[in-house]
């Protein structure tokens, strides 16, 4: 039989999740012992697949290593809390529709079981959204009522002494593509279209987009009527294959292009495609004949058939498509027909006809035409 005390802060912590539940944060929990729990509480109250995406329990510390990708220097430790959030993080960012805020959680405790306690209940937090990063030893539900931007009304119980400082570093927009650029981060999204689309597949136009002009925005338009549903956005690389990395200034006056046009960019690390896949799983990217070429030419998988076929192949598994326009190639137009696409590969390609899309324009041209 509950008492009155118990049945209040059951009320309190239900209220929270509900508040939780209805904001339009989507999280991803990696939580390292001791906070089974909280989770309870987060799937048990209707609504939690709105804000839950994904939810790991890495209990023991074979499970902890591998998903970490390391050997810990401690187990349970802020800084290990710190990396479950980030990879968190990043993980919501591959998994969230796009333009949703993101939640990582992280979360490492070792917590005394025997009464009376013959230990102290040691536990840390952390959280991280695209603009800050949270650290602290306060409850889990409070923590992501925090991050979630809810009140919490729910009260720990912990004494003085067993709370710890909580720290708090927020990131502009300079201090986030730095993370990028660094590997930090993966991706950040402009979500700058109107398109309330909820679908979590995405219809890519990647590019240097330097600069953006009429034939990108058409031939990502045909395309998304070729495909029938998902999101449409651009993505830029930051990271180029044979060339220096793209400076802030050049992202952000690239990023200013988007925004002026009304159409979500998204800007990424990984200049190729079969890390793009990974990225963006279940994708269609729209690609051009002079992209193609590349794409399935042995030379540019150090020569070998077979290792192109084993990248692609990879891409495939992802569940990613390649909706091809018609370009000049050579001198010459080429459509996906003048290709001799591998027989196991041909199902992920999808030709844009060219009475449907065909426009001869470049931003090389464009470019030399401005004397640039």
């Amino acid at each position: 039989m509950k008492n009155d005390e118990e049945e209040m802060t059951e009320a309190c912590i239900r209220a929270v999740v509900e508040s939780i539940h209805s904001s339009p944060t989507q999280a991803v929990l990696y939580l390292s012992g001791g906070a089974s729990l909280a989770l309870g509480w987060l799937m048990s109250v209707p609504g939690a697949s709105n804000t839950v995406l994904e939810a790991v329990v890495p209990y023991s510390r074979m499970s902890l290593i591998q998903l970490l990708a390391k050997i810990p220097a401690q187990y349970c430790s802020q800084q290990t809390a710190d990396e479950l959030a980030l990879l968190a993080y990043n993980r919501g960012l591959k998994l969230s529709s796009p333009g949703s805020p993101i939640l990582g959680v992280g979360f490492t405790g070792s917590l005394a079981t025997t009464r009376p306690k013959l230990g102290d209940h040691r536990f840390h937090l952390s959280t991280r959204t695209s603009d800050r990063h949270w650290a602290s030893t306060v409850t889990l539900s409070k923590a992501i009522a925090n991050a979630c931007k809810v009140p919490s009304t729910f009260e720990s119980k912990l004494t003085e002494s067993e709370v710890a400082d909580e720290c708090e570093t927020f990131f502009d927009e300079d201090q986030e593509l730095e993370q990028l650029i660094n590997g930090k981060i993966c991706f950040k999204i402009y979500p700058f279209s109107s398109d309330t689309s909820n679908d979590d597949r995405k219809i890519i136009l990647s590019g240097s987009f330097n600069p953006l002009h009429d034939g990108h925005l058409k031939l990502l338009e045909v395309a998304t009527s070729i495909c029938g549903n998902g999101y449409p956005c651009f993505e830029l690389s930051a990271i180029n294959a044979d060339k220096p990395p793209l400076s802030i200034s050049e992202i952000k006056d690239r990023v200013k292009q988007f925004k002026k046009v009304g159409k979500t960019v998204i800007i990424s690390n990984q200049p190729y495609f079969y890390k793009k896949a990974e990225l963006f799983p279940g994708s269609a990217f729209v690609i051009g004949a002079d992209t193609a070429v590349r794409l399935i030419d042995p030379k540019y998988y150090d020569g070998s058939y077979d290792t192109m076929l084993k990248t692609l192949a990879g891409c495939k598994r992802t569940g990613c498509t390649f909706i091809m326009a018609g370009r000049n190639v050579d001198g010459a137009f080429k459509v996906l027909e003048d290709f001799d696409i591998p027989e196991v590969l041909k199902d992920m390609f999808v030709s844009i006809p060219a009475e449907r899309f065909r426009m001869d324009i470049s931003s090389t041209q464009i470019r030399k035409s401005r004397g640039l």
